[in-house]
């Protein structure tokens, strides 16, 4: 009886290079994105803004605590774990720079909605809809979470808009596939 090692090598069907149809599929729509203006200015506006906050925390930019300052704040006040503290921080601050450059504007979305959300139910509910204007409360509301929220949708709706990362890339891939067909 022949073994695998002495038996000869028989010929192999060439490789094709099909399209692996749904993983593609998934981030054609994850990365499709339309040139229209006002989901570029919800992108950079959104991204701008929580590059700031987010460089409070993680660099200790523009008077911030920085990320160990952050981290102990997160866990004496809200009793967060560690790894909770530290995945907020990077969320806050990867998702910025995903929208400012419109990389996976999607993710980055979703990144800080989901930021703005726990920061609501986990810190600002208690004092009301309003920001502490004037100093008379104890703390901030929540109507600059509402805010980034609704910036975010539509981006997580339609995607990057002009001028994005997800835009030229989704180009890159369209045109490598057409290529190959």
């Amino acid at each position: 009886m022949p073994t695998r090692l002495l038996e000869p090598e028989t010929t192999r069907a060439p490789k094709t290079h099909e399209p692996i149809t749904e993983p593609m599929r998934i981030l054609d729509r994850f990365l499709d994105t339309t040139p229209e203006l006002h989901l570029t200015l919800c992108r950079l506006l959104l991204g701008g803004v929580m590059f700031a906050h987010s460089t409070q925390k993680l660099l200790g930019w523009f008077g911030g605590p920085g990320f160990m300052s952050t981290l102990e704040s997160f866990r004496n006040t809200l009793g967060l774990p560690l790894i909770v503290g530290v995945l907020v921080v990077f969320a806050e601050f990867v998702g910025s720079i995903g929208l400012i450059l419109g990389f996976l504007g999607r993710a980055a979305a979703a990144c800080i909605v989901t930021v703005m959300v726990g920061a609501i139910l986990l810190v600002h509910m208690e004092y009301g809809f309003f920001m502490n204007w004037f100093g008379k409360n104890s703390g901030e509301g929540f109507e600059y979470h509402l805010l980034a929220i609704g910036l975010a949708i539509p981006i997580l709706a339609r995607g990057s808009g002009a001028a994005s990362f997800d835009q030229w890339l989704l180009r890159q891939i369209r045109k490598d596939r057409t290529e190959a067909s």
